[in-house]
């Protein structure tokens, strides 16, 4: 091609024989039988080696160390072949990493494009000339024909070789020389073979980057978790449908930003370092600034300075970003994680729980195109409205304990919660009930503990305590509660919004109270002076808490009455395409270092 200013190989598949003859001239004979055939797994027409060499493979293994070390030297031996074939390509004057390719199609549009072409039948004239790049993904071969399938990121096609139609001696040279793995491009016409498989003769055919390193075995696949993690990218190419997660992830964040800003939202940025963690109550990732000479936090929220916004005369604000929590990892949770928050001015928590419902059923039907789906196994039903209902409700609903008869007696219904549920609780549920401090605290450690996990169906659970919700405002009818939801699916908590707190007196003592009642935590951790490293990195109170008081002086300036809601957009995104792990949506976790 004129376009790569190089010369264009023309390819084809190969037997066995044909590798093992190349083989032979860069590696001893035992070792590059055995390895070689792993870097063609998928080559039907291979023959197996004889007998004596395998018993000799065998035994050769049999004198190494454990698998894991087989396995690296298994990959090492493929990767020395591989080398070779990328110094053999340099002398006969090819260049195996291109500069660019020249593609007229994707797989997947010539799929569509060509769908009406019957078994048997090909297009061959001026207009049906096509040029696809992708990479080698499966082979077989027979003699003179060989089939070859290209992989892109719309989909399959198959390439069709024959000897015939190859310039020279290409077709027998390239069977050496290629592997499953490389990325290659290919031009030729378009036909249907009499199995229905529409393919591209090629005409001519280019490596465009020589993959060094074997794919997993395309019959297993990529099956060990910690190392689908840890290596995503492998992991995609070796299980498509990982890849089509993250494209309905990328379609869900673009229709969130679709749902916001059609109803007049203004996406703005907030900065990712703070000087103080604000907006929640997390553990932050802490750094230290050389030219400013100060301690600095990892955000843990968005919701201070897009609050700051609401005071500076925007009203309507959204941010899509990145929080980061130094906390514990599980299914459900990691310590970067995705986010929206946003905030309106003149609107109360009423109509953060309508945005809720039309961003989640949206995005439903922009990657799943339907409001019923499943995930894990259970039916979930996103057809509107959903239920609303209270904290206090809901609690009297599953356990028949009514905690407003208590008043303010704290002891009382410590008695009376560990007497009822006392059966189906574990001894840490028992020791957190028995150390809340109040009643808001005892209601929302019941809710969480027994009412939570039973919340399948979308409900909003309204009306929190203000003990818990230092930045919400009061309810204007219930006293001892805030003008708060959350959101539950599927028992997991997906969004959290309030009637936001406009007066800073409130607000100040809100935080302050926050901070003493964390403080006093913290130096009775400290006081213990016993605790193992192990329980010290557990200890969710062993961080600092100040106060923002760039933010109380802010809302000194005036705040516009004002919703706001934080969603998860990672939890959102394992609901809508029925993931059980946060991993499995997130393209590179967090992982713990590899021994």
């Amino acid at each position: 091609m004129e376009a790569l200013n190089m010369r264009v190989l023309t390819l084809s598949s190969q037997p066995l024989r044909h590798l093992i003859r190349f083989a032979a001239f860069s590696r001893p004979i035992r070792p590059k039988l055995f390895f070689v055939r792993c870097s063609s797994s998928s080559s039907s027409s291979s023959t197996s080696p004889p007998s004596s060499t395998v018993a000799a493979a065998a035994a050769g293994r049999s004198r190494r160390s454990p698998s894991s070390s087989s396995s690296t030297s298994d990959r090492e031996a493929v990767r020395a072949i591989r080398l070779k074939k990328v110094e053999e390509l340099r002398e006969k004057g090819f260049e195996p990493y291109a500069y660019k390719w020249d593609r007229t199609h994707s797989a997947n549009q010539l799929q569509e494009i060509y769908k009406h072409l019957a078994n048997g039948e090909e297009s061959n004239s001026e207009k049906d000339k096509v040029s696809i790049a992708g990479r080698i993904t499966a082979r077989r071969a027979f003699g003179k024909l060989a089939f070859l399938t290209l992989r892109d990121d719309s989909g399959t096609i198959q390439l069709y070789c024959e000897k015939e139609r190859l310039l020279n001696d290409q077709f027998e040279r390239l069977k050496t020389l290629v592997d499953i793995g490389d990325i290659v491009g290919a031009n030729g016409t378009i036909k249907r073979t009499e199995k229905g498989e529409l393919s591209v003769c090629v005409n001519s055919f280019a490596i465009l980057t020589k993959s060094l390193l074997p794919l997993p075995d395309k019959y297993h696949g990529l099956t060990d978790v910690d190392k689908r993690y840890r290596q995503r990218y492998v992991d995609m190419i070796a299980n498509p449908e990982v890849a089509d997660i993250f494209r309905k992830r990328a379609k869900i964040v673009s229709e969130i930003r679709k749902t916001v800003e059609s109803v007049g939202f203004v996406e703005v940025e907030t900065p990712v370092l703070q000087g103080a963690a604000g907006g929640a109550e997390a553990r932050p990732f802490v750094t230290y600034h050389n030219s400013l000479g100060r301690d600095l936090y990892l955000r843990i929220a968005t919701e201070l300075h897009l609050k700051r916004m609401l005071v500076g005369g925007f009203e309507k604000v959204y941010e899509i970003g990145r929080i980061f929590r130094n906390e514990g990892i599980s299914t459900r949770h990691n310590p970067e994680f995705t986010t929206i928050e946003m905030y309106e001015a003149y609107s109360d928590y009423q109509s953060m729980m309508n945005m809720a419902e039309e961003i989640i059923t949206r995005c439903a039907l922009a990657v799943q195109n339907k409001l019923k789906i499943d995930y894990q196994g259970s039916e979930i039903n996103l057809e509107r409205p959903w239920r609303r209902e209270t904290m206090h409700n809901l609690v009297k609903e599953y356990t028949r304990i009514g905690f407003s008869d208590f008043g303010d007696d704290l002891e009382m219904a410590k008695r009376v919660t560990l007497t009822t549920l006392g059966d189906g609780l574990d001894h840490k549920d028992k020791l957190a009930i028995g150390s809340c401090p109040s009643i808001g605290h005892l209601v929302n450690e019941v809710f969480e503990v027994v009412v939570e996990p039973k919340l399948v169906q979308p409900t909003f659970v309204l009306d929190y305590p203000i003990e818990i919700s230092p930045l919400a405002k009061p309810h204007r009818r219930h006293a001892g509660l805030t003008e708060r939801f959350e959101l539950f699916i599927c028992g997991r908590e997906l969004a959290n919004a309030f009637s936001e707190l406009t007066d800073p007196m409130d607000q100040r003592r809100r935080l302050e109270e926050q901070v003493r009642q964390h403080n006093e935590k913290r130096s009775a951790s400290l006081l213990k002076g016993t605790a193992t490293e192990e329980k010290k990195e557990e200890d969710d109170e062993s961080y600092e808490v100040t106060l923002d008081e760039d933010f109380l002086t802010a809302l000194q300036y005036g705040m516009p009455p004002a919703s706001g809601m934080g969603l998860g957009v990672d939890r959102l995104v394992m609901l809508l395409t029925d993931s059980a792990s946060i991993r499995d949506v997130i393209a590179f976790p967090v992982l713990k270092i590899q021994q």
